[in-house]
């Protein structure tokens, strides 16, 4: 019969703690059948929030970076517009984004591509955007606001031919 000492004991339960929680990381934001989560996929999905991965948004929440208090400063070499002037309508939508929604169009929060290049290169969908709409125009119009996931924010009022860096606050 093998003697186990105290020490390899305390290994053998804590390697046990890490497989048990790296097996509720399996399943987090999954549900069984009956539609609740394990204790342990919501505690693991608990310390996952505090993490500092961007969340996902949808057509009625922004990311949370969306709406930091902080305005950041221009990450470009675009020109700047102050937020005093921009449109009415562009005043609104920027003030939709800080407070998640909800937003009058399907396609607000979706990724943008920034296929034109004209804003700093990230990966993935680092971008979301978000209309501004056109008083007199029957369709969303061309005018967006982008959101980066570093809060910085563009105004385009062309449909993307140019960008000018929003400067909250001012």
């Amino acid at each position: 019969m093998m003697r186990v000492s105290r020490g390899m004991a305390r290994g053998r339960a804590a390697a046990a703690v890490v497989v048990a929680l790296l097996l509720a990381g399996c399943g987090t934001g999954t549900t069984t059948s009956g539609g609740s989560s394990s204790g342990a996929a919501k505690a693991s999905t608990s310390a996952k929030a505090s993490s500092s991965a961007p969340k996902p948004s949808g057509r009625t929440g922004a990311s949370s970076n969306a709406s930091s208090s902080a305005a950041p400063s221009n990450p470009s070499t675009l020109a700047t517009i102050r937020e005093s002037e921009l449109p009415a309508e562009g005043k609104k939508t920027l003030q939709l984004i800080r407070q998640g929604g909800p937003f009058p169009y399907s396609r607000d929060g979706i990724h943008f591509g920034n296929y034109e290049k004209a804003l700093p290169a990230k990966s993935g969908s680092y971008y979301k955007e978000y209309t501004v709409k056109t008083p007199g125009d029957s369709t969303r119009g061309p005018q967006r606001i982008i959101v980066g996931q570093g809060s910085e924010k563009y105004f385009t009022a062309d449909h993307y031919a140019t960008f000018k860096f929003i400067q909250e606050g001012q």
